[in-house]
């Protein structure tokens, strides 16, 4: 039994379907899924966030420091005439290999990641843990934005998530130039509005074989249709977020996302339609019961949508979903069981218990349409 359980739930109009094309026939076959991914992403990234920053014209990567288990590198990217520069650190396991599983994150301006309960989990499976900071990219300030990646591609409509984003495929190239990832094991994270990055990031780069935003609310796994309230263990009751609330982050997403927000049963998209995009690749959505802003319940909503796609597709096994007790953060126990699926994909382990309890699996449908 979970602390916290669902006080308040409302669903607001029907989730829109995946396999419905736009010349208004539906996918017929598992081979035809390739046209309807090319709409989902119109739909799903251009709509929502602007279209991602353009491939780089160049990508060079510049040793700073070596160690035994911790090394950094400078990252030079962008165009000839307006190049940009971050930082990639790389924590290695103890045991020393030719090519890591490696989890990629982009939180490096929060500080759950430097802890050392958080890091334990990817050193016991012997992954490398590679973090930078997505703000050196794009500030994480409600303004105009100019500067960064903005300035290397002026009058692009691409927001902060999207910047964001095409970070962690800048890192994915520099670990290819460095040798050191198993390009079957690439993982993304990230939490809350990284969490929204990474999941943005996988479904726009089908290297990263494994995908796990962690509580990443409204825009990256809930559902924009699903407005709920959670009894938490500290026995408050809290609101989730919403498209009107997620407002308030202006440079996030899009003005035609954000115009839906009080109407959202007219949006042409639902966060099933990321998702979706993933599959047939392994996506893993981890969730804390009283973290009611990231809005739990909304996320089983889209999950079991998206399970449809990936049951399509001959992968169902590959939709993961996990819960734990607390509040909104990138735990330790988050960080554990995603050692646990890479385990799991790599060598077979075991994958845990209590992946795939939801508690919400008894909520109504939100979708009508039936799998083809």
């Amino acid at each position: 039994m979970f602390k916290a359980s669902l006080a308040r739930y409302r669903l607001i109009g029907k989730l829109p379907d995946p396999f419905l094309l736009e010349n208004g026939k539906r996918v017929a076959s598992p081979a035809a899924w390739a046209q309807r991914k090319k709409e989902l992403m119109r739909l799903a990234v251009d709509f929502q966030y602007g279209g991602l920053p353009p491939a780089p014209e160049f990508v060079s990567v510049e040793p700073l420091y070596e160690g035994a288990r911790l090394s950094s590198y400078r990252i030079l990217t962008g165009t000839y005439e307006r190049p940009i520069s971050f930082s990639m650190q790389v924590v290695f396991p103890p045991e020393k290999k030719d090519v890591y599983p490696a989890v990629i994150d982009g939180d490096a301006c929060f500080d759950y990641m430097y802890k050392e309960a958080f890091l334990q989990p990817f050193q016991d499976i012997g992954a490398i843990f590679v973090r930078f900071n997505r703000t050196e990219l794009a500030a994480d300030v409600r303004k105009e934005h100019t500067e960064g990646l903005y300035g290397v591609y002026p009058g692009l409509r691409f927001t902060g998530l999207a910047a964001w984003a095409w970070g962690y495929h800048r890192c994915v190239d520099a670990l290819e130039k460095l040798g050191i990832a198993d390009k079957r094991y690439i993982v993304f994270t990230g939490h809350s509005r990284g969490a929204k990055t990474a999941l943005l990031a996988g479904a726009t780069d089908e290297r990263a074989t494994i995908v796990n935003p962690n509580a990443g609310c409204s825009g990256a796994g809930a559902c924009y249709r699903v407005h709920s309230s959670m009894l938490c263990e500290d026995g408050e009751v809290r609101p989730s977020s919403t498209l009107e609330k997620m407002a308030l982050f202006p440079d996030w997403f899009t003005p035609e996302l954000l115009s839906y927000a009080g109407r959202e049963q007219e949006l042409p998209l639902d966060c099933h339609f990321l998702k979706a995009l993933i599959a047939p690749r392994i996506l893993l959505m981890t969730e804390a019961m009283s973290d009611a802003w990231a809005n739990p319940a909304g996320v089983s909503v889209t999950n079991r949508a998206a399970a449809e796609v990936y049951r399509f597709l001959k992968e169902e096994d590959k939709l993961l979903l996990h819960y734990r007790d607390g509040f909104h953060t990138h735990a330790p126990e988050d960080a554990r069981i995603l050692a646990n699926v890479i385990a799991h994909a790599a060598w077979g382990q075991q994958l845990d218990a209590s992946i795939g309890q939801d508690p919400f699996s008894d909520l109504p449908k939100a979708y009508d349409w039936i799998c083809p």
